[in-house]
């Protein structure tokens, strides 16, 4: 390798699948002068469907592409419109699709989400880039990255066709997944507490779980949509599986589980993950097994969440999506933490070719997405015993659902995130949200402990009916809301979570003395009224409820019946 260049570029992206991809896109209509390179391993077109996991998008994902990046006709045209969150709980033997708890929607919600087909996506973005003059290099080996010193430029030296390319960069960006390139030069890995594997195939055959079970009455309970397009979760303890169609026809079937009780040797093999699903899911076993000729892949993903010590540096360097940060696929975090990190980026790269010295803010935004990525993880470390208690689960889901609506959605719709610092009312009220969250994820657990894996059937909520304010809390995102009122409206999404968590203590408490409470229990309940968090927010509960009530349903499982929804 040698030390001559033949180009210079103000950018220089270390990997195109989807995380580089949107990032140079985004880059490109924020500054349209940027000379930017993308160089990708894998030749293009890459192939639909038996591609990539990361295929559910929640609304920060969704907005970002739709809207930041104006990709809009592509999501309508050639992806699948989301038909929610949808979950079935463990109920007997999982024999009966109709007998298990389920948790979704009716109707569509009001702001769209995506299911992705991410080969589909992923060529889209390429002929996009390549038309905007972006240099998409590909198939193109990254050997070896050289970081300036001083403020001078990197150095990339490549493999491309059968030669030996050397670039300059001002920028370096690694969007390489796991690889994690610079990380591992860099030696930022840094461990976390959830251990959790996964595997996952696609199957060339568009599984339809409504035809899982002949009950009419079942099936008559979704009027406004098809549960097909849900992003359907078999919920166990210790596990759940994915069901996501793809718009390519075909289907993507997921195992996701926790190390500690269900080890990944039981199901890290084609044949043993359907053996696996014979066991745990019989209902999906059979329908893969029916069409098992249409596998289109197989891929495993050992210990899949992990940190990182640093993501910006003030020398022009960044990590972003996999390559920094893993932290769990249940609520489709990996899409949000891009789409907030390819902004984070974007700002300093911008802000950096206007003639900023971007050196301090590099490290505010570092520190503001590792503590929203440690925000994330607390939704999902130690929290996957959960999953065999439906009504554990579908509190923790509202709750998680209304504080990612009320709190990070509002703030990304917003474009908060790179000025967030400069915002001390909302850093302030996003400091209060972020602990009592991980106090009621502590909870939660706490609950757990006591009442174990308690059996639940024949119950449906939907969680848009649970709340009558959940789908303002959803189109709120979106209501492009000026600075103060951005201010007044996070506080008062604040209040409303203090509120919801006092009455999630309340409830509990209650429930737990009916049924006759022991030592244990009784110890736990001293404690939890001894906490000066959760009291704090019983305060806020019974200040606020008697003049602005809510509907307890969503604790107890007891959700009026569809047909009395208004």
């Amino acid at each position: 390798m040698g030390d001559e260049t033949s180009e210079r570029f103000d950018v220089a992206i270390l990997g195109g699948g989807i995380t580089g991809l949107t990032l140079a896109r985004q880059l490109k209509r924020a500054e349209p002068g940027l000379r930017i390179t993308v160089l990708e391993r894998q030749p293009h077109p890459v192939p639909e469907a038996a591609h990539k996991v990361g295929e559910s998008s929640q609304e920060v994902q969704a907005h970002y592409l739709r809207d930041v990046l104006g990709l809009e006709e592509h999501l309508a045209r050639e992806q699948l419109r989301k038909f929610g969150l949808r979950m079935f709980f463990t109920q007997a033997g999982n024999e009966d699709i109709a007998r298990r708890v389920e948790f979704g929607q009716v109707h569509e919600a009001p702001l769209a989400t995506y299911q992705l087909d991410r080969g589909r996506l992923e060529n889209a973005l390429g002929d996009l880039l390549t038309a905007e003059g972006v240099a998409f290099r590909q198939p193109c080996k990254v050997r070896a990255v050289d970081l300036g010193t001083d403020g001078g430029d990197h150095v990339v030296h490549v493999l491309e066709g059968d030669r030996d390319e050397t670039f300059r960069a001002r920028w370096i960006v690694d969007a390489t997944g796991r690889a994690s390139l610079l990380k591992r030069k860099l030696g930022l890995a840094e461990p976390v507490g959830h251990r959790s594997n996964a595997a996952w195939l696609r199957i060339d055959h568009p599984i339809d779980l409504q035809q899982w079970s002949d009950d009419e009455q079942w099936r008559s309970k979704i009027t406004g949509g098809d549960r097909r397009l849900s992003t359907n979760h078999l919920m166990g303890p210790g596990y759940w599986v994915w069901l996501i169609p793809l718009s390519s026809g075909s289907t993507s079937v997921g195992i996701v589980a926790e190390d500690a009780s269900h080890p990944f040797d039981g199901f890290n093999t084609r044949e043993r993950a359907l053996d696996w699903l014979d066991r745990h899911e019989p209902q999906c076993a059979a329908e893969v097994r029916r069409h098992q000729d249409g596998i289109q892949d197989f891929r495993v993903m050992k210990n899949y969440a992990y940190g990182c010590r640093q993501v910006y540096s003030g020398d022009r360097w960044c990590l972003t999506g996999e390559a920094g940060v893993s932290i769990d696929p249940l609520f489709s975090s990996g899409g949000d933490l891009m789409a907030v990190g390819n902004g984070l980026i974007t700002d300093l790269v911008t802000r950096d070719h206007r003639g900023e010295d971007v050196r301090e803010l590099a490290a505010v935004h570092n520190e503001v997405y590792l503590v929203l990525s440690e925000t994330y993880l607390v939704v999902y470390q130690n929290q996957y015993p959960l999953m065999g208690n439906a009504q554990i689960m579908v509190a923790k889901v509202v709750w998680d659902t209304l504080t990612y609506w009320s709190g990070p959605g509002l703030l990304f719709f917003h474009d908060t995130f790179p000025s967030l610092t400069r915002r001390p009312g909302i850093f302030a009220n996003l400091q209060r949200a972020g602990a009592l969250h991980a106090r009621v994820q502590q909870l939660l657990r706490e609950w757990h402990s006591v009442v174990g894996n308690e059996p639940a059937a024949d119950v449906f909520v939907d969680p848009l009916d649970l709340l009558d304010f959940m789908s303002d809390l959803q189109t709120g995102m979106a209501a492009g809301l000026g600075e103060d009122e951005l201010d007044e409206q996070f506080a008062r999404n604040v209040v409303l979570l203090e509120q919801i968590a006092g009455q999630l203590v309340t409830t509990v408490i209650d429930q737990l003395e009916r049924r006759g409470a022991d030592d244990a229990v009784k110890a736990l309940i001293d404690r939890w009224r001894g906490d000066p968090l959760l009291c704090e927010a019983v305060d806020r509960f019974e200040e606020r409820q008697p003049h602005h009530p809510v509907d307890g349903a969503w604790i107890t499982l007891g959700a009026r019946p569809v047909e009395a929804a208004p």
